[in-house]
């Protein structure tokens, strides 16, 4: 695991997106696996800017995002559909027959399931992972643990994670209780994967991410054990890895 602090969000977006622009360039045709939440929008909105100026084109590149909401279907304001077609989709020249969600509106989880992760398989599996984390600890919706989950799947949200997205519902009561994910094992196929974070309040959950046990308690850490992982933090989710000899300035 290689773990990079950036001087702050703005510094971490421009880095991730270098990183994500520079796969593109080597590897047109790329899969990318895609994260929703706030900590990537700086990074979606890099990219887009990186489009724009002719760096890149997503004309080749094929998407997969880590989960989905059961229960919402594509046109729903809080579906992670609908966040990466605000935010990058409909931004930039990809072919949306390219981009994959898993079918929050398909009730029959096994065939979801199944059916995402023969979709990853039949493209020859993804190049690079984006990945934000939880609180938690986890990563896509893979929440802690007693093991690690290997497929994608379907999960209950525990309430932290409930209580937190409830920021962008009316009211918590409306925040779906399961959602789509891909599991732990489809995430560490990928050949390589950029976890980002920011701010103080992920001081704590990163440290035990890249500096504890590796443990389905923490399901980040995981990452630890993976050939090609890096993590790019801003300096206030470093402080408590400030002095490992894991970061790097």
């Amino acid at each position: 695991m290689h773990c990079i602090v950036a001087s702050d969000y703005e510094d971490m977006s421009r880095k991730a997106a270098d990183m994500i622009t520079k796969q593109i360039q080597m590897k047109p045709a790329c899969r990318l696996g895609l994260a929703t939440g706030s900590t990537p929008l700086g990074t979606y909105a890099n990219l887009v800017a990186d489009y724009q100026r002719g760096a890149i084109s997503f004309a080749d590149v094929t998407t997969f995002n880590l989960d989905e909401y059961r229960g919402l279907d594509g046109t729903h304001q809080q579906s992670y559909r609908y966040f990466m077609n605000k935010h990058l989709f409909d931004l930039v020249d990809i072919d949306k027959n390219r981009t994959h969600v898993p079918d929050g509106s398909n009730d029959d989880a096994h065939a979801v399931c199944i059916n995402y992760e023969q979709d990853i398989d039949a493209t020859g599996g993804i190049d690079l992972q984006l990945l934000g984390i939880g609180h938690n600890g986890h990563i896509g919706f893979n929440e802690p643990n007693d093991a690690f989950p290997v497929l994608t799947h379907l999960v209950d949200l525990t309430q932290s994670t409930i209580t937190a997205n409830s920021r962008l519902f009316d009211s918590t009561e409306e925040v779906p209780r399961q959602a789509y994910t891909m599991g732990i094992g489809t995430i560490m196929k990928a050949r390589k994967v950029l976890l980002i974070a920011s701010g103080a309040d992920k001081a704590r959950i990163i440290a035990d991410a890249v500096a504890g046990p590796v443990t389905p308690q923490v399901p980040a850490s995981i990452l630890q054990l993976h050939p090609h992982a890096t993590v790019l933090i801003d300096k206030e989710a470093a402080a408590l890895i400030a002095d490992s000899p894991v970061a790097a300035h």
